[in-house]
């Protein structure tokens, strides 16, 4: 029981970034470097308490997935304001879920028995249903300037999850099997957050304006640093799976977020098909969890 409330705090803390940045304003420039200052402030604190030892391969692998960290976390902002909250929010996690999945069983045989190719497929085949349902718009009120905003929406989903799974691809696969390196987050937080703040202010082309909407955004970047802190907590009490599937219902969070706090106008049809795809999108997590512990 221990376990699941301390895997609440990464569910909360990562669930509300993208709406509590997206209330606090800014373009994706803006956002994704005050929240950078942020995650750098918090790595500071971690460091000074913990002094862990870098060698210079975890301080180059930092870097380079802090980098990528930055592109996911970018466009994912990008998605939100073409989109909405409640829309982005439910379809990055899921396109995570489903290209991180795939690529773990085709780049790496992470399933390797029959019940895990049944249920993993079970659970692709729900997030791709969640997919659809999230993305529908009520053809009654569809625009053609919302085609060409969920048309750009999308393609930011994809550069954002492009970002996002080589970063996580690259701390749990890549790094122990080309560099045989064993990343934990605590040693490894304070080079990314060095990655992630150049990456966004390369991103933004070094022009970035330093209004005080940035600084606003640095607790965004410590709610991200505390949901690192408790996932690591929420894993040795309860197991990664756990915590990962209980991570992976911030899903609702941004979508209430967005919804409640954001206003977004949903017609009755379109609210229908959110809570439909985010149900799914909940589903397909909890299988993909249970099939890391088959």
């Amino acid at each position: 029981m221990e376990g699941i409330l301390l895997a609440l705090i990464p569910m909360v803390s990562w669930g509300s970034i993208i709406f509590v940045s997206s209330k606090i304003g800014g373009n994706a420039n803006q956002q994704t470097f005050g929240m950078t200052l942020g995650a750098f402030v918090f790595a500071l604190v971690v460091f000074a308490v913990r002094q862990p030892k870098l060698d210079l391969t975890t301080v180059l692998i930092g870097l380079v997935g802090g980098g990528l960290w930055s592109i996911g976390q970018n466009e994912q902002f990008k998605a939100a304001k073409f989109m909405g909250v409640s829309v982005a929010g439910p379809l990055s996690s899921g396109a995570q879920l489903v290209i991180g999945s795939l690529i773990g069983v085709l780049a790496f045989g992470e399933w390797s028995k029959p019940i895990q190719y049944l249920l993993g497929s079970i659970a692709i085949i729900v997030l791709v249903i969640g997919f659809y349902f999230s993305s529908r718009k009520d053809p009654n009120t569809e625009s053609v300037s919302g085609q060409q905003h969920l048309g750009k929406g999308l393609r930011s989903i994809a550069y954002s999850t492009f970002g996002y799974v080589l970063y996580a691809t690259l701390f749990n696969n890549l790094s122990e099997l080309i560099f045989h390196v064993k990343i934990d987050t605590l040693t490894v937080i304070l080079p990314m957050s060095v990655g992630m703040m150049i990456g966004a202010w390369i991103i933004a082309g070094g022009k970035i304006k330093l209004e005080p909407v940035v600084f606003k955004n640095i607790p965004v970047g410590l709610m991200w640093g505390l949901g690192n802190v408790f996932m690591l907590l929420a894993a040795a009490k309860a197991g990664l799976a756990i915590a990962f599937s209980f991570s992976q219902l911030g899903i609702i969070i941004s979508t209430i977020g967005g919804i409640l706090f954001l206003g977004e106008k949903k017609t009755k049809l379109e609210l229908r098909y959110v809570v439909i795809g985010t149900a799914l999108f909940i589903i397909g997590a909890i299988l993909l969890a249970i099939v890391k512990i088959q």
